[in-house]
């Protein structure tokens, strides 16, 4: 779905944070240091953002690998097109943020990851930034720092964003190495056999995992932790699995119409001849038949 015209509901949000922040017991505060804030704040979105984008990319391969780097770490490359390639990784960012109904549980449940990350900093993205944008992160160089800080200041936290904190914290769990080395993220750093485990952690309601968010999230998610953990487990490979797999990457919204033939569809010889409107053997009744007698 495009984005609507104008100012969209994030956005607005978004721009109400930043207004709610920069407003004191004594009024505005000076056009400076309200610049200042709004950069800065625009920086820590686009970092938090790469860092989700990196993530879920090591999410899609996890369910659908192929010739990419991603893949090639998690030791399950493959020569066909993969997840990188059919755009899975942004089906799951739209797909989290606009389709599943849970802003109540978005920023205390970012705020409870957040905070059970600082015992393992993962360093802020900045690949991408202008030196603007990275001079405005100033002494924020963590994700956890990061998170705490747009939270402070009534940021919005878009649920792909609390998936990957919550992929992150797994992936830490699993293998402690994964802080550091190639990619942005930890989950993209594990083998294929240890991302596995990390997500049968989700499954089977981690204990550590349900104690840390059960301290943040508002009643009545205390009592259903492990269920909503086992639901974002299996609903994520589900996602990924569709986005793979369906024409979201060559679909045009504005005219409806597909650019191209889905990578998902030649890999699997799905409609081999082009669309097919209905099989002759079900239009219609049976042998033209217009009623049944008996």
């Amino acid at each position: 779905m495009p984005e609507p015209t104008g100012v969209n509901r994030r956005a607005f949000l978004v721009r109400m944070g930043v207004f709610g922040a920069a407003t004191s017991a004594a009024g505005l505060l000076p056009r400076t240091a309200y610049a200042s804030l709004v950069d800065t704040l625009n920086a820590l979105r686009a970092s938090l953002d790469s860092f989700t984008r990196d993530t879920l990319n090591g999410l899609s391969v996890f369910v659908v690998p192929g010739p990419d780097a991603y893949s090639q770490a998690q030791g399950t490359p493959r020569p066909e097109a993969g997840a990188m390639e059919m755009a899975t990784t942004p089906f799951l960012i739209q797909a989290l943020d606009r389709s599943l109904p849970f802003p109540a549980l978005s920023q205390p449940a970012a705020a409870a990851l957040a905070g059970g990350l600082a015992a393992s900093p993962l360093p802020l993205p900045t690949a991408g930034l202008s030196v603007s944008q990275i001079l405005a992160l100033g002494s924020t160089t963590a994700v956890d720092q990061a998170v705490t800080h747009l939270l402070r200041n009534n940021q919005t936290i878009p649920l792909s964003q609390v998936v990957a904190l919550l992929l992150d914290f797994v992936a830490l769990q699993v293998n402690p190495a994964s802080a550091s080395g190639p990619f942005q993220s930890p989950f993209p750093r594990l083998t294929f056999a240890q991302k596995a485990h990390a997500m049968s952690l989700l499954e089977g309601g981690d204990s550590n995992l349900v104690a840390l968010l059960d301290t943040q999230l508002p009643q009545p998610a205390q009592s259903s932790v492990s269920g909503f953990l086992k639901f974002i487990a299996g609903a994520l490979l589900e996602f990924a699995a569709v986005g793979s797999y369906s024409e979201f990457s060559v679909f045009d919204p504005a005219t409806r119409t597909l650019s191209g033939r889905p990578l998902g569809w030649q890999l699997t010889g799905y409609l081999p001849n082009g669309v097919v409107e209905g099989w002759d053997d079900f239009q219609g009744y049976f042998q033209n038949r217009m009623q049944v007698t008996s």
